[in-house]
């Protein structure tokens, strides 16, 4: 049996660079049967498998439409299905994922790159190979599945709790250095101590790459979180400005127990509207996280089929909100208005306004109250708790 395998959004999105778990998945349940499995990196070669299984996580990714109905070709995942996408078999998704299935894809880039970088004169530096590193060097896996909260942005809507899923033993392997979980709201979960007991443990960096829910926090959670070998942000949401007294609350008891400088919230914008209100809300969650040295991202909302806020009056403006404030290079160094007079600074062309500066002056012009409050504060002149 030969088996191809084929990730879309690896193909399909310019520098994607975190693997498939399902692909990986699909990959060790083959081989284990003995089967021949290839990861594909092209669309040329369908009639050379048996069998082929496609992944995508998102929607806009591309995919021939072509291939869909062949009889070989199995699709699946968000980005074919969006909050409709069906289970994998248990023995496949219970089954350890191939770690390995991205390698001859990597030695290939690689390969390339040293290439090219030879051509010039030059060596590849250190840091080309960290976008390998999701690859390399992490287990992946689920402790728990599901959420409560059926958020309508969300595409985890399939359950109304939360529920242990695997054994961590299903997806670790000992010889890589690091752990990442992409459980959709590990707390919600009543199992969540000794799950992550379990995890300390295990005496590895681990992170949570969904991000995990600061509403449902306590104190006995952070100390436990806080405790542990935490790799990289400890990433949260900051949906809703109505969470706004909540959000401060648990700020508060984050700060109790760490001073890490790597606490990141996503904050969404663009779905409950596109107007001025909009933009105020997201300056405003931006300041709160900043009071507690908290970073933002910026997540602009995204349905099945578009982007709302790419068709707003105000696109400009969330272009120019989301470049400076998911850059904390920008964001802890610069205002708002500064980040967008630097870019000015930048244009060659005589009389010519940068598009971040003119999205800025348009809506001071329009709304100068919202202006006057949010555009010239400083990550490092807020209030230190």
């Amino acid at each position: 049996m030969k088996i191809g395998i084929l990730d879309a959004d690896l193909l399909g999105r310019t520098n994607h660079r975190f693997p498939n778990l399902v692909c990986e998945k699909i990959s060790g349940f083959w081989k284990e049967k003995s089967a021949t499995v290839d990861l594909l990196t092209d669309y040329e070669s369908f009639d050379s498998y048996d069998e082929i299984f496609v992944s995508k996580v998102f929607t806009d990714t591309f995919f021939p439409e072509e291939l869909v109905n062949r009889k070989n070709v199995h699709i699946g995942g968000t980005g074919f299905y969006f909050d409709k996408a069906p289970n994998l078999p248990d023995e496949i998704e219970h089954h350890m994922p191939d770690y390995g299935l991205y390698d001859n894809w990597i030695n290939t880039v690689i390969s390339q790159a040293t290439i090219e970088a030879e051509k010039r004169g030059k060596k590849l530096p250190p840091s080309f190979f960290n976008q390998f590193k999701e690859y390399q060097q992490y287990s992946i896996g689920f402790l728990t599945r599901g959420c409560f909260r059926k958020c309508k942005f969300c595409v985890n809507q399939k359950y109304d709790h939360v529920f242990m899923h695997s054994p961590i033993e299903e997806f670790f392997d000992p010889s890589r250095k690091k752990i990442c979980l992409l459980d959709d709201n590990f707390f919600g979960c009543s199992q969540w101590k000794p799950l992550l007991e379990e995890l300390i443990s295990l005496d590895r960096p681990f992170k949570f790459k969904q991000g995990l829910d600061e509403r449902i926090l306590t104190d006995e959670r952070c100390k436990l979180l806080f405790s542990g070998k935490y790799d990289g942000d400890y990433t949260f949401a900051f949906d809703n400005v109505a969470d706004y007294d909540l959000i401060e609350r648990k700020l508060g008891m984050i700060r109790k127990y760490t001073n890490s400088s790597s606490i990141k919230f996503y904050v969404l914008v663009g779905f409950e509207s596109t107007d001025a209100t909009d933009i105020e809300n997201a300056f405003k969650r931006i300041s709160l996280l900043m009071k507690y040295k908290c970073l933002p991202y910026i997540m602009r909302y995204r349905n099945k089929n578009d982007s709302p806020w790419m068709s707003s009056k105000y696109r400009g403006m969330y272009i120019a909100i989301a470049r400076w404030a998911n850059q904390p290079s920008f964001l802890k160094k610069k205002s708002f208005r500064q980040y967008c007079e630097a870019n000015q600074d930048q244009v060659k062309t005589p009389g010519h306004i940068s598009a971040p500066l003119k999205a800025l002056q348009d809506f001071e012009k329009e709304n100068p109250e919202i202006a006057k409050k949010y555009f010239d504060m400083r990550f490092d002149d807020q209030f230190w708790l």
